[in-house]
């Protein structure tokens, strides 16, 4: 069984994140053979980007949810981070500014989505329009409950386009945010990391569960789905999350285009000039 096939909610089945071991690897599975695994599928990955950008037939969308601390950031650096930059945008959805708002909820997201051959990474992403509006009561629940259609029709749209849609929830347990909570305010170089966000969401933790569920079980699509990553363990989330994206861009059958030039006029060139120093 593949990671895809272990961690992708299925459509239509009903997701239980308490049922979900955070600190799950595979059984025998050893870090050093995890990171060694991790890195050949980076140096896949960066192929593929390769492939990505020169064919100019697809794109692809990573989308990243979690709690706070579950390891978004991390993630976009340890496993995306390797990535040509020229073919990579990461786009971060806070609080929407006075244009968002004056916009449909969708428009924000859908302006940063990647042209053909690009890489774009949501870290958060239009799915705050079902959690923190949610669990906040900062809408009706006649509003938020409509987006979960939209939300789907959306995503449809990308992938009719040519657009590759992997979600990927970011799985940690209460006592994991918290020791990561407490490493932000031991470590200097992480205090700038620190929100009063971190403690006071903490008492909605059950509120957010249930928003979640809700969005993973509802917006799981065929072609937009969504994958529960157990991410305790930071080097196994990567590695499973290096894996899925791999798995998904070896299924597109890309190819390298045709050149362009009459190649044999073109080394005919080359060995002119290669002759004459």
């Amino acid at each position: 069984m593949t990671y895809s096939d272990a961690f992708r909610v299925e459509p239509g089945s009903e997701v239980q994140l308490e049922k979900i071991d955070a600190g799950f690897k595979p059984e025998g599975l050893k870090r050093k053979e995890g990171e060694r695994e991790f890195g050949r599928k980076v140096g896949r990955l960066r192929e593929l980007q390769h492939q990505l950008y020169a064919e100019d037939k697809h794109s692809l969308l990573i989308v990243l949810q979690g709690r706070d601390a579950a390891g978004k950031d991390g993630t976009i650096r340890h496993v995306f981070g390797p990535l040509n930059p020229q073919g990579c945008r990461v786009a971060s959805f806070k609080v929407p500014s006075k244009l968002e708002v004056s916009h449909d909820f969708l428009w924000r997201c859908h302006i940063a989505a990647p042209a053909r051959g690009q890489v774009g990474i949501f870290n958060r992403s239009h799915y705050e329009d079902v959690l923190v509006v949610r669990v906040h009561d900062l809408v009706p629940e006649a509003t938020w409950s409509k987006r979960f259609d939209h939300i789907n029709n959306f995503e449809a749209l990308l992938h009719d386009k040519g657009t590759t849609v992997l979600k990927f929830y970011l799985h940690i347990d209460r006592d994991e945010q918290l020791e990561r909570f407490g490493m932000r305010i031991s470590d200097p170089a992480r205090n700038w990391k620190i929100s009063d966000a971190d403690y006071s969401e903490r008492p909605y933790w059950d509120q957010y569960t249930e928003a979640f569920e809700d969005a993973l079980s509802r917006c799981s699509t065929e072609n937009a789905p969504w994958f529960v990553i157990p991410a305790n363990r930071k080097w196994f989330r990567n590695l499973a999350i290096a894996s899925i994206v791999v798995d998904s861009m070896e299924k597109l059958n890309m190819k390298y285009p045709e050149p362009s030039v009459d190649m044999d006029e073109i080394r005919r060139k080359y060995h002119q000039a290669e002759n004459a120093g």
